[in-house]
């Protein structure tokens, strides 16, 4: 299935290539999210009369991802949480929890965003947390998980 992309996808293409991908991904995904739609003639000459809204569109939200990677940055997030004599937690800290802290410390952050490859911190301790803000802007948070007695 061809489809023309309105937006930038990771390891797929940028706003306006005309990609061919799986028939479910395509169906499924790209075109109910909005993302991209079938190419046809007419969706081709639909998407170059609207292409100036869509690049501006996404300079947009590039220039909002700088903007909040900025103060991200400068950020030091503290989660108190109830642990052993170890500093093992009682529990985790996830990628809910560090949003909520974000949230709360008034940055904007998606549960989404925020990646932990290595899976939820279940130890006392400081951390770098890497967050996924736009296809082409990411930034680092550190977070300090406190032991609680």
């Amino acid at each position: 299935m061809e489809v023309i992309l309105l937006e930038k996808i990771d390891n797929l293409g940028n706003l306006g290539d005309k990609v061919s991908v799986k028939p479910g991904y395509g169906r499924n995904y790209l075109v109910p999210k909005g993302k991209a739609v079938p190419a046809t003639e007419e969706n081709l000459k639909a998407f170059e009369a609207r292409r100036a809204e869509l690049e501006r569109t996404a300079a947009e939200a590039l220039q909002a991802a700088e903007t909040r990677k900025a103060q991200l940055e400068a950020l030091s997030i503290t989660i108190s949480r109830k642990a052993g004599e170890e500093g093992r937690l009682f529990g985790s800290v996830g990628t809910a929890d560090i949003a909520n802290a974000v949230v709360e410390a008034g940055v904007e952050l998606k549960k989404q965003e925020v990646r932990l490859p290595e899976g939820p911190f279940r130890l006392a301790g400081e951390y770098e947390v890497d967050l996924h803000l736009h296809s082409d802007v990411n930034a680092v948070l550190r977070l300090v998980v406190a032991a609680e007695e």
